[in-house]
């Protein structure tokens, strides 16, 4: 397959890419910048400009481009360009599909667990209703983007979480904490925090692309629930460390403002039942295995 990524350099794209070359499949990147190797795409999302007639050769979209949600704090301007960063790369990407003679056969989109919003115990399917909050709203609008697609494109929203890796995104900041033993439990600690590991993540969305039933969203998300405290608890204690000190929600409010309520103290059990459905095998569907993974040397 020919699979054009956007969001090529983040966590998961990177990833995405990885493993589509392991599979001898030929992945594209979109850059903002002049082309320059052979598996380089220009566009700019902010004017809607995608290189003409691209599409008429590509089998798959992967759509993970969008400003990183875990840049603190999140200022008036700032959020201004977490959403404007998602919907001009998705419209541009719609647009674009809209334009060619020959389409794509599927395109994954990004989404994300914030859809649900906070929602304390409750299992979170992907019939669950929308939640409440900044990042409910974008999740939502994101979605919205993307099912404006042609309609023989099927479009699947990957709705992702937190995705553990070994040296970026929410466990990169920490891990270090934890290493230096001041990290613990934020807030209650009983808030329940989906996760995924990075190969799983990617794996999945190889999955979804591969899996013609596959439409509409799919919670991208480890079968095995966990709090914010036992996934913290699990890390320390791989990495010989205590985990003893807790951070009050009170302290996470006033140095990190409303993405502490949204981001680390918002609680989303959410199911990975659909997922399994397609027949998807994780690596690493438990809590230990990785977190085993993650602290591996």
């Amino acid at each position: 397959m020919r699979v054009l990524v956007s969001g090529a350099t983040g966590l998961v794209g990177s990833e995405v890419i990885r493993q589509l070359k392991a599979q001898g499949h030929e992945p594209l990147r979109l850059v903002r910048r002049a082309a320059v190797a052979a598996d380089e795409v220009e566009w700019d999302p902010a004017r809607g400009y995608l290189q003409a007639d691209i599409m008429e050769t590509i089998d798959a979209v992967v759509n993970m481009a969008g400003a990183t949600t875990g840049k603190i704090p999140w200022t008036a301007k700032y959020k201004e360009e977490i959403v404007s960063s998602r919907i001009n790369s998705t419209r541009t990407l719609v647009d674009a599909m809209k334009a060619a003679k020959k389409r794509p056969t599927v395109l994954v989109s990004g989404s994300a667990s914030g859809f649900y919003g906070d929602s304390g115990d409750k299992v979170l399917g992907e019939s669950t209703p929308k939640g409440t909050g900044f990042l409910s709203d974008l999740a939502n609008e994101w979605e919205q983007e993307a099912l404006k697609s042609p309609t023989e494109v099927r479009v699947v929203l990957a709705r992702t979480t937190m995705v553990m890796s070994r040296k970026l995104g929410a466990l990169g900041r920490l891990i270090p904490l934890i290493k230096l033993g001041i990290g613990g439990p934020l807030g209650s600690g009983k808030q329940w925090w989906a996760w995924i590991s990075q190969p799983d993540e990617a794996a999945a969305i190889i999955h979804l692309i591969n899996t013609p039933s596959a439409k509409g969203a799919y919670n991208l998300t480890a079968p095995e629930p966990a709090t914010c405290g036992q996934i913290v608890k699990a890390l320390a204690k791989n990495l010989r460390r205590p985990s003893l000190i807790a951070v009050p929600a009170f302290a996470l409010k006033a140095l990190v403002g409303e993405a502490a309520v949204e981001l680390l103290l918002c609680s989303q059990n959410m199911s990975a039942d659909r997922l399994l459905q397609t027949g998807f095998k994780f690596q690493h569907p438990t809590l230990k295995q990785a977190v085993d993974w993650v602290t591996e040397k």
